[in-house]
């Protein structure tokens, strides 16, 4: 088999970093499709960067060794040309997005290639339909979902027709419609030729078959790890105790209403998960029930007391110089006790301290903005999309950080493409789908 991308002896240190983010890596990724994973922070993203030559002509640093991909040397090869051949989508896809309409975006990549206005209105037409968004076409991409945002980056970057596709954590905000949507498609590709690597902390939501597999940590090739043991928990062990919130026959939306009829409460002590599609409304639910938006019609009761938001994206939080100046701001802001050290245990932080969040991977900013947000224990707490980028210690680190708020006494509301988190964390599923809102029934112990 053709080999697509060679590293050897390669070692990048990014500016100003106090180690390298790859070293000493050699290996070769073969045509077909190639799995990289790795805990949040082995060098993933920065691996993937490399392909399209954005590490380094983009983002400087130091480097050592050899990149060659498609039998280019990398170091005389610019991002500029390797783009006519090669497509990567970001691990925050709303970070490449420039245009304000959602066919505007799938068309800016290929129409900077040259391409005449037909050929290119032919292109997004197809990426559209193959990622399940054609009725999207026209909607301003401020409007879209963190998952229908996922989308569109995918459509224009199949909309290159590359020879090589690189996506950073493509499923960690898709719904299991838009993860079957993606599965098809790569294997629709690398059945015609197409080289395709992925980095992505669910590869059980990507095909499975003829996939080579590179494993990282701390930027060097390692085995693969154990899965973590997850905590049993039987649905309805917590103990609720007062109302915390409760919303009566609630519309919520901007414009236009996207869910109606909604009748939901949280006592504290509990967490309820709200799940569905992409697009069908949870974050705008949850901005309402957190006081964010205002609903469109019908009641919403909150009790007193501090709250607590995650939002989708973890960088909209963050703007210190450090992750400990993170967590010191809330302690400042809210006037708390302490220095923050056992949240900063509690998800992991305790090397990071003194690194910049920007530095950081999706994955470790999410638990940056957790710590921030958590930290003194709030009475209600709000989480969009938690497990966004998140690898498996993550995840059972969010399981057991939500499971002692609400041991603790918290209101916890979750909303959450990841269906698997939803009824591992929740006391109370329930699905946003067809502008309503349905409980699910509880999974047999």
């Amino acid at each position: 088999m053709a080999v697509t991308a060679r590293f050897t002896d390669y070692t990048y240190r990014y500016p100003e970093a106090p180690a390298a983010a790859l070293a000493d890596l050699s290996l070769a990724l073969e045509d077909g499709m190639t799995l990289v994973a790795g805990p949040s922070g082995s060098g993933k993203t920065t691996l993937l960067r490399c392909l399209d030559g954005l590490v380094p002509h983009f983002h400087g640093g130091v480097a050592h060794g050899r990149v060659e991909v498609l039998g280019q040397d990398l170091r005389g090869v610019t991002p500029r040309l390797l783009a006519q051949r090669v497509a990567l989508v970001f691990q925050e896809p709303e970070a490449q997005m420039v245009l304000p309409v959602v066919d505007q975006e799938v068309a800016f990549g290929p129409a900077n290639l040259g391409l005449s206005a037909a050929v290119v209105r032919q292109r997004v037409e197809r990426s559209l339909v193959a990622m399940g968004i054609p009725h999207l076409a026209r909607r301003r991409v401020a409007t879209l979902s963190g998952g229908e945002r996922q989308r569109v980056a995918l459509a224009g970057a199949l909309a290159m027709e590359p020879r090589l596709l690189v996506l950073d954590e493509p499923t960690s905000q898709l719904d299991e419609e838009g993860a079957r949507a993606l599965r098809q498609q790569l294997d629709r590709l690398v059945a015609h030729g197409v080289a395709v690597v992925v980095a992505d902390h669910r590869p059980q939501r990507l095909p499975d078959l003829g996939v080579s597999r590179v494993f990282l940590r701390a930027g060097r090739l390692s085995g693969p790890e154990p899965a973590p043991v997850w905590p049993l928990r039987q649905p309805g062990s917590r103990t609720s105790g007062e109302l915390a919130w409760e919303a009566t026959s609630l519309a919520v939306g901007h414009e236009q209403p996207v869910l109606e009829g909604v009748n939901l409460r949280c006592h504290r002590g509990e967490v309820v998960a709200v799940t569905g599609a992409n697009g069908a409304g949870k974050t705008t639910l949850l901005r309402t029930l957190a006081g964010l938006l205002q609903p469109i019609q019908g009641g919403l009761h909150r009790e007193p007391g501090r709250r607590a938001y995650l939002p989708q994206d973890p960088g909209a939080l963050l703007h210190q110089a450090t992750v400990q100046a993170e967590i010191q701001q809330t302690i400042r802001w809210l006037r708390l006790a302490g220095s923050g050290s056992d949240v900063t245990a509690e998800f992991g932080l305790g090397q990071l301290t003194g690194r910049d969040p920007r530095d950081l991977s999706t994955g470790q900013r999410q638990r940056v903005a957790l710590a921030a947000i958590l930290v003194g224990g709030p009475e209600m707490v709000f989480l969009d999309e938690p497990t966004r980028a998140a690898d498996q210690a993550s995840r059972r680190a969010l399981f057991l950080a939500v499971d002692r708020l609400a041991s603790q006494g918290a209101a916890v509301l979750v909303a959450t493409s990841d269906r698997e988190f939803a009824e591992q964390v929740g006391d109370l599923v329930v699905v946003a789908e067809g502008g309503r809102l349905r409980t699910l029934d509880p999974v047999p112990a």
